[in-house]
């Protein structure tokens, strides 16, 4: 059985979102619980030279709405400008690529499965895919490293999370 484009990126890119966005409920509980001001989630990082957990939704945002918004144009510039500052505004974020995955049509996806992307930074052309290749080779990696840093932030910080909340619903059959 061959697989779609959409297949292959939006029903995974839906799961492991839905995860995050359970993650950043029993943060905010666990926070509450423990009397833990929030900023302590917000400014951890894995180490020193990495990005903040504010900016790892920011970007499973990017790989995931944003590339499948740009892919039509032909031209994807990640914009990290807009980094969540609260527990709401992450579920927000979240929610916001939630809705355009599940918004997403196959059959628009199809058809410009094979068309050119290009990756843009600083107003210059870096590298050159189709749309199918973008998304499968840069921007669902890039995602799912996001998601995963995210999770990692969260256990580094002492969450009891394990890992069916980074899995969140695989696709059983039956389910």
């Amino acid at each position: 059985m061959a697989l779609s484009l959409h297949e292959a990126f939006v029903p995974s890119c839906i799961q492991i979102l839905s995860g995050v966005r359970a993650q950043v409920d029993k943060t905010e509980a666990y926070a509450a619980e423990h009397n833990i001001d929030p900023s302590e989630f917000f400014e951890a990082k894995l180490a020193d030279d990495m990005w903040p957990l504010p900016f790892h939704v920011r970007s499973v945002w990017v790989h995931s709405k944003s590339a499948l918004d740009l892919a039509p144009t032909g031209e994807f510039s990640p914009d990290f400008t807009d980094l969540p500052k609260d527990w709401d505004a992450m579920r927000a974020m979240i929610d916001d690529a939630l809705a355009a995955l599940n918004n997403a049509s196959a059959d628009n996806l199809e058809k410009i499965a094979d068309d050119r992307m290009f990756f843009v930074l600083g107003g210059k052309r870096l590298m050159e895919f189709t749309v199918a290749n973008f998304l499968l080779s840069f921007s669902q990696p890039n995602y799912y490293f996001h998601a995963t840093t995210f999770y990692d932030i969260l256990r580094m910080k002492g969450l009891p999370l394990v890992k069916r909340d980074y899995l969140f619903a695989p696709r059983i059959i039956g389910s």
